[in-house]
């Protein structure tokens, strides 16, 4: 049964999807958080300010290999940043956040797809009279030996 296993750069560019959605998970629950303020009619106070500080690292972090979600990055600063009302921007950091989520498990699964590196497990053990155990060449012999 062949085992899949990642290369280097795939492995790499996982572990940057996993940290990733992990700041996201963070800016998702400021998000709610803000989302519930308004509902009981509290000021959202700092809480912009705070997913701006979150989002910037999670910008800087998918830049380098995954520029186009490092734009939506970008996008929800910008849309955190301008005026109007609070439902406005949450409804705006809300579909910010689905779009994220949504391109980094899309990501994730097409970095699982390209860099994928089949190796055959067998449960077995090589025997003695294999030629990778003997370490020689069946096809290097003469016809007659075989």
């Amino acid at each position: 049964m062949p085992a899949v296993k990642l290369d280097g750069a795939g492995t790499q560019k996982l572990q940057t999807l996993e940290e990733g959605l992990m700041a996201l998970a963070g800016i998702h629950a400021l998000v709610e958080r803000m989302a519930n303020d308004v509902k009981n009619q509290r000021p959202i106070a700092m809480a912009p300010q705070q997913v701006k500080r979150l989002a910037v690292p999670l910008q800087g972090l998918l830049k380098g290999q995954f520029g186009m979600i490092s734009d939506i990055v970008t996008s929800m600063i910008l849309a955190v940043g301008r005026g109007g009302g609070d439902t406005t921007k949450i409804r705006a950091l809300r579909e910010h956040v689905a779009q994220l989520r949504t391109a980094m498990e899309i990501a994730q699964n097409r970095v699982k797809l390209t860099h994928a590196v089949k190796t055959d497990v067998t449960d077995a053990p090589k025997g003695v009279d294999s030629p990778q155990a003997t370490g020689k060449n069946p096809e290097a012999e003469p016809p007659e030996k075989r």
